[in-house]
């Protein structure tokens, strides 16, 4: 936990995302990515030089066979307030409009409903737990299916709201971070998503596996080229060399 721990400062450091007095908010949908960047955050708030404040938001989108008291509980133990928001999320995508690619639709209401929750608590910064893998797959996904250079921003701006996205887990590996929530005995809650493993996205990630196969280093020479070129926001306020993560 301590190396992931010392990744999540330094990339919160290269991208200036907390400033003093925030109450930064963690989207945590019970997966393993969420879980430790809240166990992350809420270390981080102990010594960080910038005082802020950690609060834990389950959207339930009404799938059966979830169960977040096992999150609701971690929360009590590492002292942050968890707030779980049930939805109908579900029930629209895959009952009333029978969506035959449901996950554009389904990220859209998630985060119109985390949004809408966060200004009902007066909460301005989200943190998201989209890592390294997530950021190169990203890239991949906007050039094969978009035919542009592009991937979401370590620090994003959202004027129509006032809120602030932040990525604290991006110079961390999906494979460190599997290994890490297994150690550290998090309470993962399995996705029962009809969709899950047939998306788009799938293919993608198991088409980097297989390049990176043949070439190694693939994924970090790829993120590398984003800070370097740079993407819109991604070169870093200080720049840095990021450490090799495969």
């Amino acid at each position: 936990m301590n190396k992931i721990l010392s990744y999540v400062r330094r990339c919160v450091e290269d991208y200036d995302m907390i400033q003093p007095g925030d109450r930064v908010a963690v989207g945590v949908s019970g997966g393993k990515d969420s879980l430790i960047l809240l166990a992350a955050l809420a270390r981080l708030r102990e010594f960080y030089p910038k005082p802020f404040t950690v609060e834990a938001i389950t959207l339930d989108l009404g799938l059966e066979g979830l169960d977040f008291q096992p999150v609701a509980r971690y929360c009590q133990t590492i002292g942050v307030p968890y707030t779980l928001i049930p939805t109908e999320i579900a029930h629209v995508i895959f009952d009333l409009r029978r969506e035959k690619n449901p996950c554009s639709m389904c990220a859209k209401m998630r985060r119109g409903a985390l949004h809408a929750a966060m200004l009902e608590r007066d909460l301005r910064k989200i943190a998201l737990g989209h890592h390294f893998d997530d950021a190169v797959e990203t890239f991949f996904l906007s050039l094969f299916y978009e035919g542009r250079l592009s991937c979401f921003q370590p620090v994003t701006w959202l004027d129509r709201t006032g809120i602030s996205q932040i990525r604290p887990l991006l110079y961390c590996s999906e494979g460190h971070i599997r290994t890490v929530a297994e150690r550290e005995r998090l309470p993962v809650v399995h996705n029962p998503c009809p969709a899950d493993g047939y998306t788009k996205r799938q293919e993608v990630k198991e088409l980097v596996y297989t390049l990176g196969q043949r070439y190694p280093n693939l994924k970090s020479r790829v993120f590398g080229a984003m800070q370097r070129l740079p993407l819109p926001e991604w070169g870093p306020v200080e720049r840095r060399r990021m450490p090799p993560l495969e």
